[in-house]
């Protein structure tokens, strides 16, 4: 089950910690507090933490299944259910990845349509992103991590943007806490899943690490500073906010960085839409290059022309969807695909790789 991978095509340890993180952190962010509030209200907070730290016991089964096989989901499959079965269950993955940068790019050219240009080309503007993640997947997994690096450290400055709401901030907002149900959390919760998912990345690129093991406090250290930084986002939001004003705006981060002045600026939230293509460009560029990678795996398809190929069809699919309707349902429909690979899925894999692992050594 072993893939033999050349050293300089691994990435440091340490860099695991961006390659979760920035997968985690994507558009959701622009816009996440208003849907879970509808639920529960503002104790919607209490939410965003649980969700997150659920998402450690998912990374820690993952890298027990990978561990076993010392390979990726492909290895697992194969381990498990065999070649021709493995391979028609990996499969399903390329759409999955496919679909994933497809609700990667999209909602954001709509927050760029909304928000300064409207008349913005929606196939002109695919066509560059697609060519800019052509030209860094060509460079292999380790420029992709490099990327993922940069779109973490270059765009960090913005979390202080939301100290600018500190004046006009009431936290007694948050007052009462555990005011709803905890079936109503457990929604919420479910709800916010779909903004942390991405992380099943770890078992596309388990491979390309050194030293896996010493890789596991990083990969658990990035879940939970996304775990904190929207937590503390979602409390910024709900202190600034009330929840009759939160359900009136789309995108509520957007809406909070229209107070923040500065001498050289007016509209911030142009440099901060603008600084966003920094952060959803390493989430396109893994999406891709998982998408094809398995279509490597499996087609023996060389990855450079799998990679123009999909960015081919998102292309295409970004141009058919138009209204706001069509984006919603779409990303609806994809977090819930995404949650039940990230709570379905992978505990199944758990468990029948610790039942197959048995049954091999008898």
């Amino acid at each position: 089950m072993e893939q033999v991978l050349p050293e300089k095509a691994k990435v440091s340890p340490f860099l695991v910690f961006f390659l979760i993180h920035t997968m985690q952190f994507g558009v959701g962010v622009l816009g996440f507090q208003r849907i879970i509030a509808l639920t529960t209200g503002y104790d919607a907070w209490i939410s965003v933490v649980i969700a997150g730290l659920s998402v450690n016991i998912i990374i820690w089964m993952m890298y027990r299944i990978s561990e076993t096989v010392n390979g990726d989901i492909m290895s697992v499959h194969t381990f498990i259910f065999g070649k021709i079965m493995g391979n028609l269950l990996s499969l399903p993955f390329v759409l999955v990845y496919l679909l994933a940068a497809i609700i990667t790019l999209r909602p954001f050219i709509e927050v760029i349509q909304a928000w300064m240009f409207e008349d913005l080309s929606t196939f002109w503007f695919s066509l560059a992103f697609c060519g800019l993640g052509i030209y860094i997947l060509y460079g292999g997994f380790r420029t992709v991590a490099g990327v993922a690096f940069f779109g973490v450290v270059l765009p960090a400055y913005l979390l202080f943007t939301f100290l600018f709401t500190l004046p006009y901030a009431d936290i007694r907002n948050l007052l009462p806490i555990f005011d709803h149900s905890i079936k109503d959390l457990a929604f919420a919760s479910y709800q916010m899943s779909f903004t942390y998912s991405g992380f099943a990345i770890l078992l596309f690129f388990y491979p390309f690490i050194k030293e896996p093991e010493k890789s596991k406090k990083w990969a658990h250290l990035g879940a939970l500073t996304t775990t904190i930084i929207y937590t503390l986002i979602s409390i910024a939001t709900f202190s600034f906010f009330s929840e009759g004003q939160l359900q009136k705006y789309i995108w509520p981060t957007l809406t909070m960085w229209k107070i923040v002045e500065m001498p050289f600026v007016e509209r911030f939230e142009y440099i901060g839409i603008a600084n966003w293509i920094i952060i959803i460009l390493p989430n396109f560029c893994i999406a891709l290059w998982c998408a094809a990678r398995i279509l490597k795996r499996i087609t023996n398809l060389k990855q450079k022309n799998g990679v123009i190929l999909l960015s081919l069809i998102v292309l295409i699919v970004n141009v058919f969807i138009k209204t706001r309707q069509q984006i919603n349902t779409i990303t609806d429909y994809s977090g819930k695909i995404f949650f039940y690979i990230n709570y379905g899925y992978v505990p199944l894999l758990f468990f029948l790789i610790l039942i197959m692992k048995r049954v091999k050594k008898k």
